[in-house]
């Protein structure tokens, strides 16, 4: 006889809290304390002589893709980036160390925000098993000391609900606000330039980008534009002119971002082409590179 499994791999998520959301002590407290989480210097010029930005772009855009691969919770991916920054701040780091600092780090964050936590061995195959588990484990050990085990850090994502609930948006664009709002904090998460910046503003900054690559704000004049700006700027105490300049730097990582991504297209289009061979054969079956010219176009 035989036996059909109808049990589904479900993922337990936790519901938005009411009580938290809306009792506006909670941002404040937020805003309060977020600065203890970002780096005051860039430690480039001053702790790290082995390791360049270029590298913490590169573990960044790793870490990014093992997220995505593993359908990770939003906050996981700038929770590890705030810890691997707070960790380079403070200890001077090897460059042969520096994807088995990141995996730690993603280690550490989906322990906090995971219902089921990515584990060792995973992380381990992420990098070609050029780490071992039990040296993860001890790197862990040696994070966890350097942080003082303070995990609780406030991230961009923090904000976001308490920013969007008290602008006027329509509530059929929320979710799609919300996804493109998560993707710019990501970037920002993956471009060191924005890694002493306060996460409110990141977070207050890719709010309106969103909704102005979405062009939410061009529906309704009167409630959008500079007063949307000053809006946006009082939730979280936040100058208009810095956040104006945040948004504006948002989007050009952005457009850099899908510029290399369609750089990379092509180069893997052509290495395919060249292994099928110079007649042609089977370039029907590639996918054809598209650039989205809107912001709105682009596949989140």
């Amino acid at each position: 006889m035989e036996l059909l499994c109808l049990e589904m791999d479900t993922i337990i998520r936790a519901r938005p809290d009411p009580n938290l959301l809306c009792d506006n002590r909670v941002l404040q407290r937020l805003l309060k304390i977020e600065e203890r989480f970002v780096p005051q210097y860039s430690y480039f010029k001053g702790v790290q002589k082995d390791i360049q930005p270029f590298m913490r772009r590169m573990v960044a855009t790793w870490m990014l893709e093992v997220c995505e691969e593993q359908k990770c919770e939003e906050e996981v991916f700038p929770l590890a980036m705030n810890y691997l920054d707070r960790f380079l701040a403070m200890v001077p780091t090897k460059k042969c160390n520096l994807q088995l600092l990141g995996a730690v780090c993603m280690f550490l964050a989906s322990k906090l925000k995971e219902t089921r936590p990515l584990t060792a061995e995973k992380l381990c195959i992420y990098t070609d098993n050029s780490i071992r588990p039990q040296e993860l484990l001890e790197w862990e050990l040696v994070v966890l000391g350097k942080l003082k085990w303070n995990l609780a850090a406030v991230t961009p994502n923090d904000f976001i609900e308490h920013i969007v609930r008290k602008l006027p948006l329509p509530e059929d664009k929320l979710a799609l606000i919300r996804k493109h709002v998560q993707t710019f904090i990501a970037l920002c998460a993956t471009d060191f330039g924005f890694a002493m910046y306060p996460p409110s503003m990141i977070a207050t900054g890719s709010v309106g980008a969103a909704i102005c690559g979405l062009q939410l704000d061009s529906t309704d004049k009167s409630q959008w534009g500079d007063n949307f700006t000053d809006l946006l700027a009082k939730i979280t105490n936040t100058e208009v002119d810095v956040l104006k300049e945040c948004q504006k730097q948002i989007e050009r990582v952005l457009v850099s971002s899908l510029r290399e991504g369609r750089q990379h297209q092509q180069h893997q289009q052509q290495q395919q082409q060249t292994q099928r061979g110079t007649n042609g054969k089977g370039l029907d079956e590639l996918d054809q590179s598209s650039t989205p010219t809107d912001v709105r176009d682009v596949n989140l």
